[in-house]
């Protein structure tokens, strides 16, 4: 059986988590959390893990250079790079409200890209 440590990010607290792995990658057992939800992080960030993931999109003819994005929803951790790829590439056309799709299914994982501010035209 295999053991890993990770600090929970799953509230404030950051607890140390110990997560115990059976030889089919499973997780059984999870200690260290204080509440619940490091239960649920723990066994997720070694079977599953997911990130949100957050950067800027170039905006064309708007009163700002960028628009700060942010995946709608977890991604797998796998693709995160194609996911900034696709972002790098990206250009938005001012205006762009809070919340607009700006990219749609990013690194073919159904979750959408979206703006996280709105920037007026020029």
């Amino acid at each position: 059986m295999e053991t890993k440590e990770l600090t929970c990010i799953g509230c404030p607290l950051g607890c140390g988590l110990r997560v115990e792995i059976n030889e089919k990658g499973e997780a059984v057992s999870v200690s260290g959390n204080t509440c619940k939800r490091g239960e649920i992080y723990g066994k997720r960030e070694v079977t599953a893990p997911v990130r949100t993931v957050t950067s800027t999109v170039k905006v064309l003819g708007g009163k700002a250079p960028v628009v700060p994005v942010r995946t709608a929803s977890d991604i797998p951790r796998e693709k995160i790079f194609p996911c900034m790829e696709e972002i790098r590439k990206a250009a938005a056309s001012a205006p762009v409200k809070l919340g607009d799709v700006v990219i749609r299914n990013v690194a073919g994982t159904g979750v959408n890209v979206v703006a996280a501010k709105t920037i007026e035209k020029e």
